[in-house]
């Protein structure tokens, strides 16, 4: 099992796309610099906005880049407020879900 998150910096007012097989391992990550040169270091604390379960890596892979293709904080925001956002998106790449 695989999941798109999307995390949220108060501090930055920006979101974080990814995808990973962990959320809270990865948030965790996140919100102590693990990740020393990346973007998300300067936005501690992250909050779990909002996740995708996904059958695959491949699916949850194709999803992610399609949101971050979509460049929209209301696209993001939207995810969460019409769930059925997501169920079109699994259904778009049913062949990787």
């Amino acid at each position: 099992m695989h999941f798109v998150y999307i995390i949220y910096s108060k501090k930055l007012n920006k979101f974080y796309i990814g995808e990973t097989h962990d959320i809270d391992f990865r948030l965790e990550r996140h919100n102590n610099n693990y990740y020393d040169n990346k973007w998300t270091k300067t936005g501690a604390p992250w909050v779990l906005f909002f996740e995708i379960e996904c059958a695959s890596k491949a699916c949850a892979l194709k999803i992610e880049k399609h949101i971050k293709r979509m460049k929209s904080k209301k696209y993001i925001q939207n995810l969460k407020a019409y769930p059925e956002i997501s169920f079109k998106l699994k259904q778009k790449y049913a062949s990787d879900c």
